[in-house]
């Protein structure tokens, strides 16, 4: 048996650790892990920042395409709130049961452009069969797979409605998501690629040489929701309910997004 030597510093030893599992519960309230697309990397994180200086907190943000995300989130992935950048992914995850369904918003729209290097004088005049293969001159078209994420589906939808996607596709040079598609044409890789509007925005290094029309392809609707394991998560729904409010609104305009209440 141990001698109430002993047993006096086990006891305090006890007391300190009891004390300190209020803090280490409240700690671990107070995070959130979200689950977004890539393209929202700017505009999301300067949004972060807001939201916890208006709530405090600690909110991580962990970026990938869609595809991928909702894909692990269907493995289990402990996020909290699930920001897509089309409504499929959102509703594979929905039909899953993995979602609240009344938490389900549509924040965001954006658009989808030709981008160019900035030192590049490329323009492209975006009409029906233009000769795309002749303007990339043997370098490759980035974009994200466009199999699975959205970025990628929505130029491939834009390429064959104008009539040039058997032409180029070929030529493509296919990345994991959009800001991998990007950086290739940042880097002079790729001569063109295939983004978003607000990526254009974000990326100092290149350029807009041409912009599809909006009917060109599928409306871009970005989601939003709180995964169903979250239920009465307050630090989830505060986040969310921020997303929506003028605060975020004027960051997203600012990185090139369009509110999708501005309709």
């Amino acid at each position: 048996m141990l001698s109430s030597a002993h047993t006096g510093p086990i006891r305090l030893l006890l007391l300190l650790l009891l004390a300190l599992l209020p803090c280490v519960t409240q700690a671990a309230s107070d995070r959130l892990l979200v689950f977004a697309a890539a393209s929202l990397k700017n505009a999301l994180d300067d949004v972060v920042t807001a939201y916890e200086s208006h709530h405090g907190g600690d909110v991580k943000v962990s970026y990938a395409g869609s595809s991928k995300l909702a894909r692990q989130l269907q493995r289990g992935a402990p996020a909290a709130v699930y920001i897509s950048a089309n409504r499929e992914w959102m509703d594979v995850l929905a039909e899953d049961g993995l979602i609240i369904p009344d938490s389900r918003i549509a924040l965001l729209h954006n658009a989808i452009v030709l981008a160019a290097p900035a030192d590049s004088d490329t323009r492209i005049d975006m009409k029906p069969g233009f000769d795309i293969v002749d303007a990339l001159d043997g370098a490759p078209l980035a974009m994200a797979n466009t199999e699975a994420v959205p970025a990628g589906i929505y130029g491939r939808q834009a390429l064959q409605h104008l009539g040039v996607w058997q032409a180029v596709q070929s030529h493509v040079a296919q990345a994991a998501n959009v800001r991998a598609a990007l950086a290739l044409v940042a880097r002079g890789e790729a001569r063109l690629g295939v983004v978003y509007a607000s990526d254009a925005v974000a990326e100092d290094h290149v350029r807009t040489a041409g912009r599809f029309a909006t009917d060109n392809h599928d409306p871009i609707v970005y989601s939003a929701a709180i995964m169903k394991s979250e239920v009465g998560n307050s630090r989830a729904q505060s986040f969310l309910a921020f997303l929506q409010g003028e605060a975020a609104g004027e960051i997203f305009r600012r990185w090139g997004f369009k509110l999708a209440d501005a309709d």
